[in-house]
């Protein structure tokens, strides 16, 4: 599979050496993502400690991770990936900051923490709204004097790491809720990017076909051409609401299922094509009624409201309008200029 498989965590995973051979692409020509490429690398560089990811699930969260890592000065050091929502939050401190031996039922030995492990090199805390208030409160503290205690050590460990989180939740809205801590939301959001969903993309869709089937083509050994100009439509409207995962993991599929040497629409699962052509209800509207251009105008008139309302709540602030909607700036003020906001 050419996936890496979305583990709990995969400390030593990626060691400095595997790091530098692993195949960290961020594929596309949409402006989007060639002005992500940019932040990625000045990011990278900097010796800014925490780093903020939004994105919707499947956008490229953990790729985005590894080039922060790749392209920085602790490419050669561990590159540790912690998904806080897989592990249960009584072990997620353990692993998180290791333990002495007798600290409690069960821990025969001392374990050294996924931190620690990762020293002068990168921490992935992935679903970071995940992990419990308490943890948080252990997390901040951490952040501010590079220090922590083992599970039931007295002493203090020192540590130089640089924590990247990621999320695809709207992390304000959440501290708003009580379920994320406003200092660790602060602390974090020194430095934010935003990953931009599939659908925004444009023609990164078909770009991202290619570079994929290239890939099963090598592994399959198999010599399809590439989508059919039908698909090739289809792929363009319908919405992704998987992103580039769901985009990877159908083609992977359909190598594995399909005998053509061509990308069909007869290939695609029925979902797909019934979001894209309409199911009867929709087939019927789109014949006694509005057509294409008046489900292009009633999107449109959506996306207005979603983002006036956006920029009402950011008190007219571009960024934070940006964030709360979970895309670029860049993207944003794209839009706004599309929409005649």
């Amino acid at each position: 599979m050419a996936n890496l498989p979305d583990a709990v965590l995969r400390p030593g995973a990626a060691t400095g050496r595997e790091m530098a051979a692993y195949k960290t692409e961020l594929i596309g020509n949409h402006p989007s993502i060639q002005n992500l490429k940019r932040l990625i690398s000045r990011v990278a560089a900097s010796p800014a400690p925490t780093v903020l990811i939004y994105g919707e699930t499947g956008t490229g969260k953990g790729l985005v991770a590894r080039m922060i890592h790749k392209e920085s000065r602790r490419a050669q050091k561990e590159f540790v990936d912690i998904n806080c929502a897989a592990i249960p939050a009584s072990l997620l401190e353990s692993e998180l900051f290791g333990h002495e031996r007798g600290a409690f039922t069960g821990a025969v030995e001392r374990k050294l923490g996924l931190i620690e492990a990762a020293n002068h090199g990168t921490v992935f805390l992935d679903e970071i709204r995940e992990m419990d208030l308490t943890l948080q409160a252990k997390l901040l503290s951490l952040l501010d004097t590079r220090q922590f205690r083992r599970v039931g050590a007295v002493k203090t460990t020192s540590v130089d790491v640089r924590f990247i989180a990621a999320t695809n939740k709207i992390l304000l809205s959440e501290v708003k809720d009580g379920n994320f801590r406003e200092d660790l939301y602060y602390r974090l959001q020194v430095i934010s990017l935003n990953l931009p969903a599939l659908r925004d993309r444009g023609d990164d869709v078909l770009t991202l076909s290619s570079h994929f089937i290239d890939r099963y083509n090598a592994i399959y050994k198999r010599s399809i051409r590439g989508l059919s100009d039908e698909t090739a439509d289809i792929f363009l409207r319908y919405g992704w609401p998987g992103n580039v995962r769901e985009l990877e993991n159908l083609l992977e599929r359909i190598f594995i299922l399909e005998d053509d040497d061509e990308i069909l629409p007869r290939h695609l699962p029925d979902r797909i094509i019934r979001t894209v052509r309409g199911g009867g209800a929709a087939r019927t509207e789109a014949a006694e009624g509005p057509g294409p251009a008046g489900f292009h105008e009633a999107t449109a008139d959506f996306q207005r409201k979603l983002i006036a309302r956006a920029m009402l709540e950011a008190d007219g602030n571009v960024q934070s309008a940006a964030n709360a909607l979970r895309i670029s700036r860049h993207a944003l003020r794209h839009q706004m200029n599309k929409l005649g906001l």
